[in-house]
């Protein structure tokens, strides 16, 4: 699988596995079958139990189209709905653990997700999905047209996690925090703050954490008492989970 690097709005790398055309596929049809379940469970309910095909014999055939098409909105609407309100993801990319991501490191917006459902009649309905498997193929970010237009790629959520990788932090039994005011952080912050320190550190960048601190000093109300900006930021984080882990 390949990698996508993605630079945050916090000026901060960050590496991703692109999801594989397979995992892909497999969360497409797994969307299909939800779809259809849908199809099956609301006409038969519909048009068989309630009896609404009796209702509709008396109507035109504009009228009836009407009234099937509104019964057909959630699935020709699916993808753009759930991906707007999961995040990026569908019933079927949520069970394969892939997401759709802005590669510009901002928030992917509705406009993003619209931008890519539209390009679904090309890439997938009236290709086949042909179109769509040779963009992903041949793209560097695996991105089929959709995604071109729309700055996005997909990502797998697969990846190896250790505590580096999140909020949280190792702190003794006995540890004393510094700073209360950190309450004032939610964990998105937390997890902002530790990407950007690590990287700012690892890349010896000292005018990010300088930069960082003055950041957190500003949003939390909290005075640096150690002089040291790094001492500061690794004390803030401690912190952070100790007072997060006794709610």
């Amino acid at each position: 699988m390949s990698e996508l690097s993605i630079n945050t709005t916090q000026n901060v790398n960050i590496n991703f596995t692109v999801a594989s055309v397979g995992h892909r596929i497999l969360a497409y049809l797994l969307d299909l079958v939800v779809k259809a379940a849908y199809v099956i469970v609301v006409f038969y309910l519909f048009f068989y139990l309630l009896g609404l095909n009796n209702f509709m014999d008396g109507m035109d055939y504009w009228s009836r189209m009407a009234i099937i098409v509104l019964f057909y909105f959630p699935v020709i609407f699916y993808t753009l709905i759930l991906e707007s309100l999961l995040e990026g993801q569908t019933l079927g990319k949520k069970l394969l653990k892939i997401k759709v991501v802005k590669i510009d490191g901002y928030q992917a917006s509705f406009g993003d997700y619209l931008m890519r459902w539209i390009f679904r009649i090309v890439d997938v309905n009236f290709s086949g999905g042909v179109v769509g498997l040779i963009s992903i193929i041949v793209s560097d970010k695996s991105q089929r047209l959709g995604d071109m237009t729309a700055g996005t790629s997909v990502i797998t959520l697969k990846n190896n996690i250790n505590i580096n990788h999140t909020i949280l932090e190792e702190i003794d039994t006995d540890y004393v925090p510094t700073y209360p005011l950190v309450i004032k952080l939610s964990d998105n912050d937390a997890r902002i703050i530790k990407e950007t320190f690590h990287t700012a550190r690892h890349n010896r960048d000292y005018q990010v954490i300088y930069k960082l601190r003055s950041k957190v000093e500003q949003v939390t109300g909290i005075k640096n008492q150690s002089g040291n900006d790094e001492d500061f930021i690794k004390t803030i984080l401690k912190d952070y989970n100790f007072y997060t882990q006794k709610m």
